[in-house]
C-alpha cells in the first residue's frame, strides 16, 4: 500500500494540506482561505477556531481529492505562519480573544514601553524588540480580557503559535507542545540555553505554565487523535524555517529567498549563533538529533507588493504574470530606479520613516521601464539582506535557493543571478515551506532515510547564470544605493 507523508501549510490567508511521496513530488493538494480581520487601525486578526476548522477541511478535502484512506498517511508534518498568536481557555479549548497576527501593530505601545531594553532582549533573542513577535502580544490579550493577569497565573490559560493550536486541537487536548523554531520567533525563547528565558518572562509579565514545551522540529508530537487514531504529528517548523530546510541547505553558508508581499532570506550558519549588527535577525533553523542549527534572516518589506501596485496602482498591467511580457519591450530601465518604501525600508536600512521614490525618469521614460525597474528593485533590495550576511557570516555564498510566486518571472530571476553574480535555482516543487516540514515528519518516522538521500532526490526545474559583468553591475549596484540614500534623506513633512 503506497504511503505519504501530509503537511499542513498553514499561513496567513490560507490553510493548505498537501500529500508528498517518498521522492517529494506533491501527489495532491486542498486549499481553504482564511479571512483576515481589521478591527481597528493597524490591527490585524484571525478567528482561531476559523483556523482550526479550516485545517480540518483541508486534510479531508486532500484524502478525498487523492483517494487516500488514513491508513496510507505515513505521519503529518505542520507548518504555520509565525509568531501569529492564540491564547485560549484550558479547561474549554476555545480562545479567549481573536488570534493576533504576525503583522498587527496594536502591540506597538507595550514594544515602545520597553525600548530602553532593547539590547537585553536581542542578546538573548537574536531578534528586535517589535510588536511583530508573540511576546507583546501575549501581553496585549491578557491586558484586554477580564482577569486576565489572574486566570493566565491561576493556570487556565494557555499560550500558543499558530503549531501549538493545531497540535492541541489535533491531540484532542493532551498536547501543548512547540517546535524550537516557532519558541525562538516568541521573543521568550534563550537562543543561547535553548530554554525560556525567566527574566523575559518578568519583564513581559507572561506566567510560565501560559507556555508549551519545547521540541526539536522532527519529533514524536503526538497522535493526531481528532483525525485518526494512530497518525502522529513527527514534524513541525515555522514557514520560513521549513521553506530552508525544503530548499536542502543543510550546510553552513546555503542560502534561500521567498518572494511573496515581501521577501525573506535566510542563510544557514551552522551550530553557532552570530548576533547581528546590521538588523539581520538570529533565529534557530531548526534542531535534529540533539544538534541545533541556526539561521540569519533578512526582510524585505515590498517584493511582490510592487508588481501588485503596477496592477492595481498604476494601472499599467493587467495581471502580475503580465510584467515579464511588459518588461521585455525594454532591453534594461534604461538608468530608472524605483525605491519601493511603500510602508519604510527593511534590512538592512529599518526605516520605517523613507517613502517609495521613483529617480533617473527622462522624457525617453516609459511605462515599460518603470515596469523593468520595478522587478530589478526586488532583486536590489534582496542584494541588500544578501551582502549583510556575508559580511556577518563571513561566508563565501555560490547559489541561491529560490521559491514563491514571483519566481515565474524569468526576467527577475535573471536579473538576481546577475545583480548577485552567483546561480540563482529554482525547485522542481515550489511548495518548499510544506516540502520542508514532510522532510522533518518523515525522517522521523524513517520514511525518508536521512539528509543525504534526501538532498539525492532534490529537483531544479531552472538555474540562472550572470550574464552580466562585473563592472556593469557595480554600475546598476551605485545607482540603487544613490537611490536609497536620496529617498532617505528627502522625507516630506520633515525639515531637509
Amino acid at each position: 500500500m503506497l504511503k505519504y507523508v501530509l503537511a499542513i501549510d498553514q499561513g496567513t490567508t490560507s490553510s493548505r494540506a498537501i500529500l508528498f511521496d517518498k521522492q517529494g513530488h506533491k501527489v495532491a493538494m486542498a486549499s481553504r482561505e482564511v479571512k483576515c480581520l481589521y478591527p481597528n487601525e493597524g490591527y490585524v486578526e484571525e478567528d482561531a477556531m476559523e483556523i482550526w476548522i479550516s485545517v480540518v477541511d483541508v486534510c479531508n478535502e486532500v484524502l478525498i481529492k487523492s483517494n487516500t484512506t488514513w491508513n496510507q498517511i505515513d505521519s503529518i508534518g505542520i507548518t504555520n505562519q509565525r509568531e501569529t498568536t492564540v491564547v485560549w481557555d484550558k479547561e474549554t479549548g476555545q480562545p479567549v480573544y481573536n488570534a493576533i497576527v504576525w503583522q498587527s501593530r496594536q502591540s506597538s505601545q507595550i514594544c515602545d514601553s520597553l525600548l530602553h531594553k532593547k539590547d537585553f532582549i536581542h542578546e538573548r533573542t537574536g531578534l528586535l524588540i517589535n510588536p511583530y513577535f508573540s511576546a507583546s502580544k501575549i501581553r496585549f490579550i491578557l491586558d484586554h480580557i477580564e482577569n486576565g493577569q489572574q486566570r493566565a497565573e491561576n493556570g487556565e490559560l494557555l499560550f500558543g503559535t499558530i503549531d501549538t493550536w493545531l497540535i492541541y486541537k489535533m491531540s484532542n487536548g493532551k498536547k501543548h507542545l512547540t517546535d524550537v523554531t516557532n519558541a525562538s520567533r516568541t521573543m521568550l525563547y534563550n537562543i543561547f540555553s535553548m530554554r525560556w528565558d525567566k527574566q523575559l518572562l518578568s519583564l513581559f509579565n507572561i506566567p510560565a505554565c501560559m507556555l508549551p514545551r519545547v521540541c526539536e522540529s522532527s519529533y514524536d508530537y503526538g497522535i493526531a487523535s481528532a483525525f485518526n487514531n494512530h497518525v502522529h504529528i513527527l514534524g513541525v517548523a515555522g514557514d520560513q524555517q521549513a521553506s530552508l530546510f525544503g530548499h536542502c541547505c543543510f550546510e553552513s553558508g546555503q542560502s534561500k529567498n521567498t518572494y511573496g508581499t515581501g521577501c525573506f532570506m535566510l542563510m544557514n550558519i551552522g551550530e553557532k549563533p552570530i548576533l547581528s549588527k546590521n538588523g539581520l535577525l538570529t533565529t534557530v533553523a531548526w534542531k535534529l538529533n540533539g544538534k541545533t542549527t541556526y539561521a540569519l534572516e533578512g526582510s524585505v518589506f515590498i517584493g511582490g507588493a510592487s508588481v501588485q501596485w503596477l496592477r492595481d496602482g498604476l494601472k499599467v498591467i493587467s495581471d502580475a504574470s503580465d510584467s515579464e511580457k511588459q518588461a521585455k519591450k525594454v532591453e534594461s530601465s534604461n538608468g530608472v530606479y524605483l525605491v519601493p518604501a511603500f510602508v519604510g525600508l527593511g534590512t538592512p536600512y529599518w526605516d520605517d520613516d523613507v517613502r517609495g521614490a521613483l529617480f533617473g525618469v527622462t522624457r525617453a521614460t516609459n511605462k515599460y521601464h518603470i515596469i523593468r525597474a520595478t522587478l530589478e528593485s526586488i532583486a536590489f533590495q534582496s542584494k541588500d539582506v544578501f551582502d549583510v550576511m556575508i559580511k556577518e557570516a563571513n561566508i563565501n555564498i555560490k547559489s541561491l535557493q529560490v521559491d514563491g510566486g514571483a519566481t515565474a518571472n524569468n526576467i527577475l530571476m535573471q536579473f538576481q543571478s546577475d545583480i548577485l553574480q552567483i546561480d540563482v535555482n529554482k525547485p522542481a516543487c515550489l511548495e518548499t515551506t510544506a516540502l520542508g516540514v514532510a522532510y522533518l515528519a518523515g525522517l522521523k518516522s524513517k520514511y525518508y532515510d536521512d539528509l543525504a538521500s534526501i538532498s539525492d532526490s532534490h529537483e531544479c526545474v531552472a538555474t540562472y547564470s550572470p550574464k552580466l559583468s562585473k563592472k556593469e553591475v557595480d554600475k546598476l549596484w551605485k545607482g540603487w544605493k544613490c537611490a536609497v540614500k536620496a529617498a532617505m534623506i528627502f522625507k516630506p513633512g520633515e525639515e531637509q
